[in-house]
């Protein structure tokens, strides 16, 4: 189901696209390694699906119904705007960005690691000794799994 490993922003990864729901992405990518299960205040449904050897995680949201909400990846061949980014170094990343129309975007420490923000695109770069370790990316879901 993953053709590619192409970051499109407020789309998806590849083929796995924001809005499909869990059965549908189970049945493509087979059994994940680990699941993780989040409840939070809005009695807002998360779930956490991790492919470890595939190098991406999906967070799945939707109360009656769970859909794709946001992905993470850290595989090595994963491109955002024709350019491979885990390992660029961070100004590399900042650059990239400002170049395709987003150069605004918050700098923060967060548990040792740089997590730059580019809250327009709803793209965060994690940094970790200087270069991008994994890039997290979401959409807005309600309550009946629909995208905002």
């Amino acid at each position: 189901m993953i053709s590619s490993y192409e970051i499109i922003p407020k789309k998806g990864l590849g083929d796995l696209e924001f809005g499909m729901d869990m059965e549908k992405v189970v049945t493509s990518l087979g059994e994940p390694d680990e699941i993780d299960n989040f409840e939070n205040e809005e009695e807002m449904n998360a779930v956490l699906l991790h492919y470890w050897k595939k190098g991406v995680s999906i967070f799945f949201e939707g109360q009656t119904r769970q859909v794709v909400a946001g992905i993470e990846t850290s595989f090595s061949d994963a491109t955002l705007f024709g350019e491979k980014v885990i390992g660029l170094p961070e100004k590399d990343i900042i650059n990239l960005m400002k170049e395709n129309g987003f150069p605004d975007f918050d700098r923060e420490m967060e548990d040792g690691e740089i997590r730059l923000s580019f809250e327009e695109e709803m793209v965060d770069f994690y940094i970790k000794d200087g270069k991008v370790a994994f890039v997290n990316w979401d959409v807005i879901v309600d309550g009946e799994g629909n995208l905002s």
